[in-house]
């Protein structure tokens, strides 16, 4: 497996914006889908979001669309999240990961996963 490298976690207020950013190598996983789950205390993994290679298709879970945006950059090797409007309940550690298309990803069979980034908004 190729590991990925995810940051851009922080301490935040609620109604705050804050950005992740996930870096990997184009050789590698330029045409795979990549995306970010979510795993707070006590709790299972959640998928969030995810972007086809293309960049022509993306994918969000209900808890956080029309707050979160995805995007990547594949000359660069780089995925966004960009999270708004954050709320208590957003705060997990926040992993990226890839997969081959967006059904293995949401299933957790994932190729390769990036360490976690702590992402705590305050209530």
């Amino acid at each position: 497996q190729v590991s990925l490298v995810g940051s851009g976690g922080g301490l935040v207020q609620t109604g705050d914006s804050l950005n992740l950013t996930c870096t990997y190598d184009i050789r590698a996983w330029t045409r795979y889908t990549m995306g970010w789950f979510r795993q707070a205390p006590g709790k299972e993994r959640e998928f969030i979001a995810a972007i086809s290679g293309s960049r022509d298709s993306a994918n969000y879970a209900d808890s956080v669309k029309g707050r979160f945006t995805i995007s990547r950059d594949n000359a660069k090797g780089t995925v966004y999240l960009q999270m708004s409007s954050l709320k208590p309940e957003d705060t997990a550690v926040y992993r990226c990961a890839a997969s081959p298309n967006i059904v293995t990803f949401r299933a957790q069979r994932i190729n390769a996963w990036g360490q976690g980034t702590q992402v705590t908004v305050s209530s």
